[in-house]
């Protein structure tokens, strides 16, 4: 399942219909936001995470500006949260790299989604759904050169756009 951009309308319904279906209480819903706040194409995870808080999502939130949830804790933030919650469903939230064309797309979509595959680092897959923002694209150069070179402005939008369609999701 893909959406372009200009199609959150139909994410979010999906979404809602996805949580609606799924029979779980809000305090059961998780949404994990992974990404570092030092490198700017991997904060969407964190500002997501960060804007969702300001917002007051009723949902349980993992992954903000103040304690992002990356490569180094992440394993430990899932032990917090299954001994926390028995089966809780979660919805992973990354950022992503792709074709140049896809640039500024967020996608949803079913089963866990694989951090740091990109820099071919070796994750826990995490989510029963994930979403994520293309922050930018892959190149000949070195992937971590692409996030690093990834502007703050792309970042920003899909962050908003996300969040828009998470809180949508959630009336």
């Amino acid at each position: 399942m893909k959406f372009q951009t200009g199609k959150l309308d139909s994410l979010a319904l999906r979404m809602k219909e996805i949580i609606r279906n799924s029979d779980y209480q809000y305090e059961n819903i998780i949404f994990l936001c992974i990404g570092s706040d030092r490198s700017i194409g991997d904060s969407l995870g964190p500002l997501v995470g960060t804007m969702l808080k300001e917002h007051q999502v009723p949902y349980r939130v993992y992954g903000t500006l103040e304690k992002p949830v990356h490569a180094f804790n992440l394993e430990e933030t899932l032990k917090e949260i299954n001994k926390q919650y028995k089966k809780p469903l979660i919805f992973s939230v990354d950022a992503c790299l792709g074709e140049q064309n896809q640039v500024g797309e967020v996608l949803l979509k079913e089963g866990p989604l694989v951090p740091g595959k990109a820099l071919k680092k070796v994750l826990p897959e995490v989510g029963d759904f994930h979403i994520v923002g293309m922050v930018n694209y892959l190149d000949p150069l070195p992937t971590m050169q692409f996030l690093n070179d990834t502007r703050l402005y792309t970042v920003m939008n899909l962050a908003k756009r996300i969040v828009k369609m998470i809180m949508q999701a959630s009336e």
